[in-house]
């Protein structure tokens, strides 16, 4: 999960773009960065950290000239935390720069990157995205454009693509549409984003979104559509729906706010705690769902946790170690809301489980006397290869656990998950156009190998391998 933005014909193409980036900074903490282009004159800033961390000196951006501007707010599935690994990635293919922005994870990595280096290809990251790059630069084809639907047919998992080149700015969608992408409009400005909160804050106008397996160009004779790759079984993310995408924006073609709200609805319905006093959120994702939960069961929505907003989202925190700090420096609990109450905690989803225990932790020393945690999701069973960062079943807290025992491990008094049926029958959309692996297990597609976010690092750098003497 990335956040991506593509700005094309504006003068001040890479402010769009920051801000663009700063809306949808939410989906990725770990680096961001710009491209911009001016005639076939690049520009390229980035860096580790978040938005206004790698932008802190406003002579960044008047660097980043041109009209047009991709960038991307890195939240690494595939490759380390590297430097070279923030996105947008630019080389220079058949003498011309091409820069790309992706959000997702590829699925046939391993053996893609082995026949491209055996080859000759010799790769400048490890991140999955790169490949997509070297598939390009194969193509017989002379027109980049011409080139994307033959690279494109050779990978396999969840993309959303803005590729920038001195053609134009490219634009793609896997068939199963994983990932959301929005088409906006600016006066004459075309504008692309993850999620439509980007539009909204620069003031275009929501168009649609890209279709899943849409290749789409723009250039000075306007947005075309080139091709459409052959179809797929639609796989969207519901997890965009439960968690990740801001409650401001729409995706899918439905209002995140909304889905929540109906989340939080079937799950009081699902799992009422009847002698609760009150319902509580686990700010910020979990909000609308708990409102939902409260209306549904008619008990007393309060707010019971401040959440301090100078510290990011603590699930996409990369390193456990970090993810633990975090929930101590993020959350501070209200003891006048809470203290003697019997409380409904509504959370979104239950990954790890560190978050939640912490946080029932510092609910009992605020003088909580019961708590009752409602998950507005299924368990978490398995593994996810399309853009979620919990590989392995054994970091998931329910991968392993029963539900009884993952009570016990939280230390609450009750804990309910929303069931499947109830998720999918909260949608506007047909159950059977969800990816539900991550729930269910059934994966739309194969998975050819088990992919880890390090699988291409090495164990070394050469600036700290160690020498002989002499």
């Amino acid at each position: 999960m990335c956040g991506i933005i593509g700005i094309y014909g504006n003068p001040e193409a890479a402010t769009l773009a920051y801000l663009g980036l700063y809306a949808q900074q939410h989906r990725g903490q770990e680096g961001a960065g710009i491209v911009s282009m001016d005639g076939a004159v690049v520009h390229r800033h980035m860096g580790e950290g978040l938005v206004s961390e790698v932008y802190h000196d406003p002579a960044d951006l008047k660097r980043l000239r041109g009209t047009s501007a991709i960038g991307h707010t890195r939240y690494s599935t595939t490759g380390g935390l590297d430097t070279k690994n923030v996105g947008p990635l630019l080389f220079n293919v058949r003498n011309e720069p091409v820069s790309i922005a992706h959000n997702g994870n590829l699925v046939n990595l391993t053996a893609l990157r082995s026949k491209l280096q055996a080859e000759g290809a010799i790769f400048q990251t490890t991140t999955d995205t790169e490949l997509l790059v070297h598939l390009l630069a194969r193509g017989p084809e002379e027109a980049l454009a011409d080139r994307l639907p033959r690279a494109l047919e050779q990978v396999e998992g969840a993309y959303s693509l803005l590729i920038l080149s001195p053609e134009g700015l490219l634009v793609a969608r896997d068939p199963h549409g994983w990932r959301p992408l929005a088409i906006g409009k600016l006066k004459e400005t075309w504008v692309l984003a993850s999620e439509t909160c980007a539009l909204d804050l620069i003031g275009a106008e929501e168009l649609r979104e890209v279709e899943p397996g849409e290749i789409l160009v723009i250039d000075g004779k306007g947005l075309r559509t080139v091709t459409h790759l052959p179809p797929g079984q639609l796989a969207h993310c519901i997890f965009e729906y439960i968690y990740f995408s801001r409650p401001d924006s729409r995706i899918y073609g439905a209002n995140v706010d909304k889905m929540r709200r109906r989340l939080g609805n079937a799950l009081a319905r699902e799992a009422p705690a009847p002698t609760a006093d009150i319902v509580i959120a686990v700010p910020d994702s979990s909000n609308t769902a708990a409102i939902g939960y409260a209306q549904e069961s008619g008990l007393r929505h309060d707010i019971g946790l401040i959440r301090n907003h100078y510290v990011g989202r603590s699930f996409i925190r990369p390193q456990q170690d970090l993810r633990d700090l975090t929930v101590k420096l993020k959350f501070n609990p209200v003891r006048g809301v809470l203290e003697g109450k019997e409380v409904v905690v509504v959370d979104d989803s239950i990954v790890r489980g560190t978050t939640m225990r912490s946080l029932v932790k510092l609910l009992r020393q605020a003088g909580v006397k019961k708590v009752h945690v409602r998950v507005s999701s299924p368990p978490i069973h398995h593994s996810c290869y399309f853009g979620l960062d919990f590989p392995t079943s054994e970091e998931l807290i329910a991968g392993t656990r029963t539900s009884a025992a993952i009570a016990t491990f939280l230390g609450v008094d009750s804990l309910a998950y929303l069931s499947m049926a109830g998720m999918l029958a909260s949608m506007d959309h047909d159950p059977g156009h969800f990816c539900t692996a991550c729930f269910s297990g059934e994966y739309p597609v194969e998975i050819h190998d088990v992919p880890r976010k390090d699988m291409f690092e090495t164990s070394s750098s050469p600036a700290s391998v160690e020498l002989p003497a002499g």
